[in-house]
């Protein structure tokens, strides 16, 4: 090591104690306060509450200070609803017509009827699903498409129930599509005489056998006038000059096949035959009608039967 020699009086002593002296090396230790600062801050808490919760907190405390006065808030309000109101009513959110596709005249009048504004209006101020619920309240609807276009155009495309059936019932007559939903009332049969006839009790839950039943009766479907439930467990086929069928309550539609088979093949249908009763499929019974009956019975020597299968009085009869 080179030591550089001050000739001055009295630097040489120094110069040499100080060369000779160990330096002293400074602590790299941090210090106990940096050091707990810095455990603090490797926390994942400690460094969000110092990031997000206080700047936030700091945020908070001044806008609650600025919302406190009850003229700033009134201001904030009005400048608030003005925007909106403004945005709202700008050119390209306003609906000026409304088209409806697959509605009846009755439908077409009762949508128009629950728009909650009249055109022109925002689009904001219709809310199509609220829209959509209402308009699925009427019996007549079964689906409906409601959507803004471009242009300014409230778009709704209905489909509509088709009425497949109609019910006798204790309330008068409706029509029921094939699932047995309601489409509308009608004042009578000869309203709608295309329409097959179903009645009683709990005939509109079980559309679906009514309709193969309906099918299944092709051969004799000019004579058809009705079904009729009974105690909503089977049905009663009615036909033309007070011809009834007793179904059973399994196997209605292949019980049904079967007499129109037998009647295809002896014309059993065409004779005076009032009841057929096939409510035990294994057992069938035929109820002959009064001519028959007396036809019979004169035959064997017994009184003539009237309509309501009393026997006539005898000076009457003659």
């Amino acid at each position: 090591m080179s030591v550089v020699i001050d000739h001055r009086p009295g630097r040489q002593q120094q110069q040499r104690q100080s060369a000779e002296a160990p330096k002293v090396r400074r602590d790299p230790a941090p210090s106990r306060l940096k050091y707990r600062l810095e455990r603090m801050w490797l926390r994942p808490l400690y460094r969000r509450v110092v990031r997000i919760g206080l700047p936030a907190f700091l945020l908070a405390m001044t806008a609650g200070i600025w919302l406190s006065d009850e003229t700033r808030r009134a201001r904030l309000n009005d400048g608030i609803a003005a925007i909106v109101d403004k945005v709202q009513n700008r050119e390209e959110f306003q609906v000026r017509m409304m088209t409806i596709e697959g509605a009846s005249p009755a439908v077409d009048k009762a949508l128009r009827g629950m728009l909650p504004v009249d055109l022109p209006a925002s689009s904001f101020e219709i809310d199509l699903t609220a829209l959509r619920l209402q308009v699925m309240q009427l019996d007549a609807v079964e689906s409906i498409d409601l959507r803004i276009k471009p242009g300014g155009i409230l778009s709704a495309v209905v489909q509509e129930r088709v009425p497949a059936l109609l019910w006798r019932n204790a309330r008068g007559i409706d029509m029921l599509d094939k699932d047995g939903h309601r489409v509308a009332s009608v004042t009578s049969r000869a309203t709608r005489k295309e329409l097959p006839l179903i009645a009683g009790e709990g005939a509109d839950l079980h559309t679906d056998e009514a309709l193969a039943l309906i099918d299944a009766a092709g051969p004799i479907l000019p004579r058809f006038r009705g079904l009729v439930r009974r105690g909503e467990r089977r049905w009663d086929m009615i036909l033309d000059h007070g011809q009834r069928i007793m179904l059973p309550e399994e196997g209605a539609v292949i019980a049904l096949e079967a007499v129109i088979a037998r009647n295809r093949a002896d014309d059993m249908l065409g004779r005076d035959i009032s009841v057929i009763d096939l409510r035990d499929p294994a057992r069938p019974v035929l109820r002959l009608g009064v001519d028959a009956r007396n036809t019979i019975r004169a035959a064997q020597g017994l009184p003539a039967l009237g309509p309501d299968g009393q026997i006539l009085d005898e000076q009457k009869g003659g």
